[in-house]
This record gives C-alpha cells, sequence and structure tokens, in this order.
C-alpha cells in the first residue's frame, strides 16, 4: 500500500513518548518530515537522534496558547510547507471530581481541548488556502464513555471528539479533512503502574476482549494511514481502537 507520505509536512505534539512518539516515528519512516513538540526535551532529543533528516524538535508548554498558535508557521518556516496536524499531547490527572480544584480543571481543558482547537486554527490557515490538509485528533475511549475518578479528562476528551465532528463537517468542502482516535488501554508510561504490577494488570485485561493492551507499533501505521490520501473521503470520524472495550457487554 503505497501512502505518498514522501515530503509532507507534519506537526506531532506530545511526541516525546507513547503514543505521540510512535506517530512522530511512523511518519518519518514514511518519509513525511515532523515537527515533534512536547515539553521534555532531553526525550524530544531522543526522537531526534533517530531521525534528524526527518524529525525537528521543538520545545512547547501547551498550555501557552500563543506558542501553540506560532507552531503552523515554525513548521513552515522550517520545511515550506504543512500538511499534517497530530493532536497528541493531553493530560490525565486522577482524583475525586469535587476535590479537584478548579485550576487543574482549568490547566486540563487547556491542554486538551485549547490546544487542539488553537493549532488546528493556526493549520488551518494554511490548510485552506492550499485546500488540503489533515487534522487527526487523538482523543480517548474515555471520551465515549467517561470514567470515574478521571471526570476532567473525560469531560475534555469528549469536547475533542464533538470539535472533530464538527470541524470535519465544516472543513470537508475545502478538502480537509479532521478525525479522531480513541485509544483504549495502551503499553505505554501512561499506563506503567498497570503494567509494573501483576494483580493489576491482570484486572485491567479482564475488562479488554482481546486480551491485551495495544502497541506503539499498531498506533502509528493508523495515523500515518489518516495522513495519507488514501483516508480523503474520510471525515468528521472517530476510530476506536481499543481492543474492543468500548463495545463489551
Amino acid at each position: 500500500m503505497e501512502l505518498d507520505l514522501e515530503g509532507k509536512v507534519a506537526i506531532v505534539t506530545g511526541a516525546s513518548r507513547g503514543l505521540g512518539r510512535a506517530a512522530a516515528e511512523a511518519l518519518a519512516a514514511e518519509g513525511a518530515n515532523v515537527l515533534a513538540v512536547a515539553r521534555a526535551t532531553p526525550d524530544l532529543e531522543k526522537l531526534q537522534a533517530a531521525n534528524p533528516e526527518r524529525i525537528a524538535i521543538e520545545t512547547v508548554d501547551m498550555r501557552s496558547a500563543e506558542q501553540v498558535a506560532a507552531l503552523a508557521e515554525h513548521a513552515v518556516a522550517r520545511f515550506g510547507r504543512l500538511d499534517v496536524v497530530v493532536n497528541n499531547a493531553g493530560i490525565a490527572p486522577a482524583g475525586r471530581f469535587v476535590d479537584q480544584p478548579q485550576e487543574e480543571w482549568d490547566e486540563v481543558f487547556a491542554v486538551n481541548v485549547r490546544a487542539p482547537a488553537v493549532l488546528a486554527r493556526a493549520a488551518g490557515r494554511y490548510f485552506l488556502e492550499q485546500r488540503s490538509g489533515k487534522v487527526i485528533n487523538v482523543a480517548s475511549t474515555s471520551g465515549i464513555n467517561g470514567k470515574p475518578v478521571l471526570v476532567s479528562y473525560s469531560a475534555s476528551k469528549g469536547a475533542v471528539l464533538q470539535f472533530t465532528k464538527a470541524l470535519g463537517a465544516e472543513w470537508a468542502r475545502f478538502g480537509v479533512q479532521v478525525t479522531a482516535i480513541a485509544p483504549g488501554a495502551f503499553e505505554t508510561d501512561a499506563q506503567s503502574a498497570v503494567l509494573e504490577d501483576p494483580q493489576t494488570l491482570e484486572r485491567r485485561l479482564r475488562k479488554i476482549p482481546a486480551g491485551r493492551m495495544g502497541r506503539g507499533d499498531e498506533f502509528g501505521p493508523l495515523v500515518c494511514y489518516l495522513a495519507s490520501s488514501l483516508s480523503d473521503f474520510m471525515t468528521g470520524s472517530v476510530i476506536v481502537f481499543d481492543g474492543g472495550e468500548v463495545n463489551k457487554l
């Protein structure tokens, strides 16, 4: 299957680890130039060292709308164009809703909702003019079925799903596609507490019909497909990627 990503330019947020890193690595392996964005500079440098010809890095605080808005211009200045945005950065503080400080709730929405919208708007100015472009939002199954002690995260990811559907409908006539991936449990740093405790892991896997967690090498190719012209008729779509957990009876 020819994805034809050679020479395309992508921004990937939250690219220093986990699913964001998997997405950045996969896009670069398919020939795309990637501006990899995160707060963890050392981890970004390791990512770039693995493919310095294809990957540029930028340290950004996703809580800053100004820094996020500048990313589209920076990608164009670095690579000459912009074709894909992967909105992956997110935070998920756990705790009882009644105990959550308002400042933490606001921070979750700033990173998980405002930042993707700001970046999509900045990229959209290029996409609408060139009449092509891809926005890929990484949501969560928590945005479909809300989870206790992850209320702010669930609410924010639900907002991302509706943002995807609405913006996909608005931009379709311009040849720009907006899609979302809703991952379930994947073997990433975010699941380290589960992965390191055999009993906790066993309980977690019982909830997943596939009997295992997802892997980064499964996530990256899906991002590449959505970034390619093969998905041009897909917009406003949400791909649930969870081993069957959401649909489990």
